[in-house]
């Protein structure tokens, strides 16, 4: 799944950028005979947001590509959508960007018998990320990670 992953990513992220915004990641989920493509987009100033009308532009342009390269050989969906305040982490560059943050995070496999950890990271080292949890500093190996979503915070 990790080479559909950057082959997806090798070929929308350019598509996403001549537009004129950021790939701040996406997900691919195969799921039996329909799959799912999801692509977040971020606005290259942090004072603009994305609204409904550059997702539909991305949409457009993005499913013009992937139907002439047919990168997904089975019927999927394609959804295009901001990050929000909920965001989904998906490199170590938005980790140390967002040090300091809470997250929801759930592992590939179990690491000292969890897989879920609620915690506030702490930085990147190397190719792991420092997440702290009940007081205990991890250092979590970002390929291990699967999911990570910050834990917005109202104030």
């Amino acid at each position: 799944m990790a080479a559909k992953q950057s082959q997806l990513e090798a070929l929308i992220g350019p598509v996403v950028e001549s537009l004129g915004y950021t790939l701040w990641g996406l997900e691919f989920r195969s799921q039996g005979k329909q799959s799912m493509l999801r692509i977040y987009i971020d606005a290259l100033e942090q004072d603009q947001g994305i609204q409904l009308e550059d997702c539909e532009k991305v949409s457009r342009q993005v499913s013009g590509v992937l139907d002439v390269e047919d990168p997904i050989t089975e019927e999927y969906t394609l959804e295009v959508s901001s990050p929000g305040v909920d965001r989904l982490l998906f490199t170590l560059e938005q980790y140390a960007a967002w040090a300091g943050a809470e997250v929801n995070l759930r592992l590939r496999v179990p690491f000292e018998g969890r897989r879920k950890f609620r915690g506030i990271v702490r930085g990147i080292e190397d190719q792991d990320v420092i997440l702290v949890v009940d007081d205990h500093e991890l250092l979590l190996p970002i390929e291990s990670i699967d999911k990570a979503q910050v834990i917005p915070k109202f104030d």
